[in-house]
């Protein structure tokens, strides 16, 4: 049977034996495209399908790629409104598959990339439900009590936005493959124009079109939100700001610097990037006045992530679709961040 980079079949098929119910027929392992970060494998015997999640093979950050705490949230969050796959078993034991995965419910659906896939949300209407869907499913998430679900003590989110700069400001410095002044620029601007963050809440800290299932008749309802390994206690507003940088209007062919081809925004339906913000406002009651800053450090950690994957491509230890030929994306990234800076309200944020 051909072996699969990741995977340990033997050790991996006896945990799913003895811990997956139906896990005891043999396995077929596939490497879910997509996902320049944790590993994402579908894995079927005979009538049932899992998801296996795993970190990276190579170039593991410290405190990135936590399988524990991706399996917790997840299965903290499974009785709320907030859309997630069923988890059933986490593996912590390193002897297994090299480093600690899990395995959850295969959810099926639309995920939404570069275009719309062929009779999906032909009506802008229905572009337009799948672009409230995803603000709904974010204010759900902002307004689950997290003490209520056991994620009390799943993060500290006093003093969250300062850790994140300090955190982002250490990640570049193991991460950059060579200097690149803007982002030092960025993360210093980012120190000196902290604003003042709302009340705490689960924040997911990857939120998109990307990372979740749309029903394929329904455009409007979401079946899963997928990839919590960014996720903690913290300020909702840096989702919104992370949910923003992804979301391209028309005109825009590629709003991440190059670590995405497109964005399936810029069609027509789909909100513009003020009116999911005015939406998030009204059915969230927060105040985003201060949503420049939240877009900056969404990008900046943008450009932080995609010099890690640049380092692993680098090192001969990246896996998958998409890394033929691949270039650094951080100038570009760092670019866009810098021109949302310059044009931002707050003099500390322009430098």
């Amino acid at each position: 049977m051909k072996e699969i980079a990741g995977i340990r079949r033997d050790s991996v098929a006896r945990f799913f034996r003895e811990q997956v119910p139906g896990g005891d027929g043999d396995l077929d392992f596939e490497l879910i495209s997509g996902g320049k970060s944790n590993l994402t494998y579908k894995v079927r015997s005979g009538h049932h399908t899992w998801v296996l999640r795993r970190p990276p093979l190579g170039h593991v950050l410290p405190t990135a790629h936590d399988m524990k705490r991706e399996f917790r949230v997840l299965h903290a969050l499974r009785d709320t409104d907030v859309p997630t796959p069923r988890t059933i078993a986490l593996c912590e034991d390193p002897a297994v598959n090299e480093m600690p995965f899990y395995v959850m419910d295969y959810t099926p659906g639309v995920v939404l990339a570069d275009a719309l896939p062929a009779g999906f949300a032909e009506k802008t209407e229905d572009r337009r439900r799948a672009s409230l869907a995803l603000v709904d499913a974010l204010v759900a998430l902002h307004s689950v009590d997290s003490a209520s679900v056991g994620l009390g003590d799943f993060g500290r989110p006093a003093g969250y936005l300062e850790r994140q700069v300090r955190r982002w400001t250490q990640q570049w410095e193991r991460s950059k493959t060579d200097e690149l002044p803007a982002v030092d620029a960025l993360l210093g601007r980012l120190s000196n124009a902290l604003p003042t963050s709302p009340t705490p809440s689960i924040v997911h800290g990857d939120y998109r079109f990307g990372n979740m299932a749309l029903d394929p008749a329904d455009p409007g309802h979401i079946h899963a939100i997928f990839d919590w390994e960014m996720s903690t206690l913290g300020d909702p507003l840096s989702d919104l700001g992370y949910t923003l940088i992804y979301w391209a209007e028309p005109g825009e062919d590629d709003v991440t610097g190059g670590l995405t081809a497109s964005a399936v925004t810029a069609q027509p339906g789909f909100l513009s990037r003020a009116e999911v913000i005015d939406a998030y406002a009204t059915r969230s009651g927060r105040d985003v006045s201060a949503i420049d800053f939240y877009q900056v450090l969404a990008l900046t950690k943008l450009a932080v992530i995609s010099e890690g994957i640049y380092a692993r491509y680098l090192q001969g230890k990246t896996f998958g679709e998409g890394f033929t030929g691949m270039q650094r994306a951080a100038d570009d990234i760092a670019r866009r961040a810098t021109e949302i800076a310059q044009a931002s309200p707050d003099p500390r944020l322009r430098g």
